[in-house]
């Protein structure tokens, strides 16, 4: 089967496929994180998955480019230096946290936890999809540690 990818006028990639209707995509990297270019899902506007990427699947150039440039927008990590504060509210829980790109603020689902990575790292997926890492979880500060350890098993 063959697929295209193309951003149109509303900002939006649009996969196109022989004898089916386009449809709008997001595009994410699934898990593993240590392979990040062997998989991309592209998925619709419920979340879910509507065709699986792999490092072999054939794309034309432009594509290609499409896909590549997509995946720049939604990989960019933030690196957490430090914890300021987290804070349960409802079915939410907020950070307030220090990245080497400066302040932030962000919110996570109640029942959603960092998920421990293969090289120790822990990484984190905020409600708008946003991806942090904290890198060395044992050599943040005491009051970042603390904080951690009551949400993540990381120890």
């Amino acid at each position: 089967m063959s697929i295209r990818l193309e951003k149109r006028d509303d900002g939006q990639i649009w996969l196109t496929r022989p004898n089916e209707d386009d449809i709008a995509v997001r595009v994410r990297r699934p898990f593993p994180w240590s392979a990040p270019t062997e998989y991309v899902s592209l998925r619709n506007d419920k979340d879910e998955e509507v065709a699986l990427i792999t490092a072999d699947t054939p794309l034309d150039d432009d594509s290609r480019a499409t896909l590549d440039a997509a995946l720049a927008e939604v990989t960019f990590v933030f690196d957490i230096e430090a914890i300021e504060a987290i804070d349960t509210e409802f079915e939410i829980r907020n950070w307030k946290v220090r990245t080497s790109q400066g302040p932030y603020t962000f919110q996570i689902k109640h029942d959603r936890w960092p998920h421990k990575l293969a090289d120790g790292s822990l990484l984190i997926r905020d409600i708008e999809s946003n991806l942090f890492r904290i890198r060395h979880p044992e050599r943040m500060d005491a009051k970042s540690r603390h904080l951690l350890w009551s949400f993540a098993d990381w120890g």
